[in-house]
């Protein structure tokens, strides 16, 4: 049987901003997650070298494994033997990888609702179930303990993401040890999204790995480590069975990840200060966002913990978040994310925001947008596309 998947509506709303760029239409790109800034300076310097000086091939790098290990050491406590590090081509083979190896076709798969599109997709895709939970602003639009324990049958595993897509709300480190309490007691396998870590403003971002040592873990470069088209990323996995059939799946649909942008990707582990500047820049850009939405109307937000998202409701406004986008991005040139996409059941009512870009595009999006919803917030009721 043929999975039924959804568009990725974003990208159609970015589709149309670089239509109306080649129209001569000035765009401020805020649909995607992606920083708007480079590879750090010393993995730029280091592609060129090795331009220079291999051929290259297929290769999986064992000092990136290792510094890998390394960081979860440093940042959470966690001793991690590099084999357990799986490289792939970005976060979202890591999670095909993941689902692949541990779960059988029709098996439930518990997720947050609003949540990453891709996990929906990824999960019908590979003919398993997802079973999404709506979860709103009194559970901080979080996945929480006592949701998985009161699924009945309880779910084959769960993916948890803390920083959020696209809310940016992160878990607390008792409910992360909750959570896993209840996945050890009933039995769910747990695939934790760690890809936005680094990117915090409330503190500091606990791993599912210091409570749960059989989790999944999914990361990689593109976000903290500004390297998004370089398409570097990795699983770590437990010893056993579980690697085991990550490394088949690997080498037979994805072969290795890109020489090139490992040996990038190992320099880029050098540039801590020039990567925690970008955190400055988002930091100033959260705050600017934050300070002007209620003058938009839009009071009722997620609490952006971390990434660099902003979800809001726009209820108020329209019942239909895409031709909302649309119209807002033809009018103002500001593009931005529809609801549905993290949503099908109540995204219809909210936008989300990345601020991952420069500080001056910030600035002059809320002055392109301030009028905007300023008109249609003295208009009387919601409309679709208003």
């Amino acid at each position: 049987m043929r999975a039924q998947i959804e568009p990725f509506h974003a990208i159609a709303i970015s589709r149309l901003a670089h239509q109306l760029k080649t129209e001569g239409a000035s765009i401020i790109h805020m649909e995607f997650g992606q920083p708007s800034t480079g590879a750090p300076s010393k993995a730029i310097a280091k592609a060129h070298d090795i331009l220079d000086a291999e051929a290259m091939g297929y290769w999986e790098s064992p000092l990136l494994r290792q510094r890998i290990a390394e960081r979860y050491q440093t940042l959470y406590g966690v001793h991690v033997e590099p084999e357990r590090i799986v490289l792939t081509c970005g976060a979202s083979p890591a999670l095909v990888l993941a689902l692949s190896s541990v779960f059988e076709p029709g098996d439930r798969i518990a997720l947050a609702r609003p949540g990453y599109v891709a996990y929906r997709n990824s999960l019908k895709a590979l003919h398993l179930t997802p079973i999404e939970i709506a979860c709103g602003p009194e559970d901080r639009f979080q996945l929480t303990a006592k949701h998985l324990a009161e699924l009945d049958p309880a779910p084959a595993g769960v993916i948890v993401a803390s920083p959020a897509n696209p809310t940016g709300t992160i878990i607390a480190p008792e409910e992360l040890e909750a959570i896993a309490k209840v996945c050890a007691e009933r039995g769910i396998r747990i695939i934790s999204d760690e890809i936005y870590h680094g990117l915090s403003y409330t503190g500091r971002t606990p791993s599912m790995l210091e409570f749960a040592p059989d989790a999944l873990i999914v990361n990689s470069f593109s976000k903290y480590f500004s390297m998004a088209g370089w398409r570097l990323g990795w699983l770590l996995t437990p010893k056993g069975q579980d690697l085991e059939r990550a490394r088949a799946y690997v080498g037979n649909l994805f072969l290795t990840a890109p020489s090139l942008s490992q040996h990038a990707g190992l320099a880029a582990m050098d540039c801590i200060d020039e990567l925690e500047a970008h955190i400055d820049v988002y930091r100033r850009n959260r705050q600017l966002m934050l300070d002007a939405l209620p003058a938009f109307g839009l009071r009722k937000i997620a609490p952006p913990d971390g990434a660099f998202y902003i979800w809001a409701d726009i209820g108020h406004l329209t019942d239909d978040s895409l031709g909302f986008c649309q119209q807002l991005l033809r009018d103002t040139g500001v593009a931005t994310a529809p609801g549905v996409d993290f949503d099908p059941v109540e995204g219809n009512r909210f936008i989300r925001f990345s601020f991952a870009v420069s500080t001056a595009e910030v600035e002059e999006a809320i002055a392109r947008m301030a009028p905007w919803f300023a008109a249609r917030d003295a208009s009387p009721g919601p409309s679709p596309g208003r």
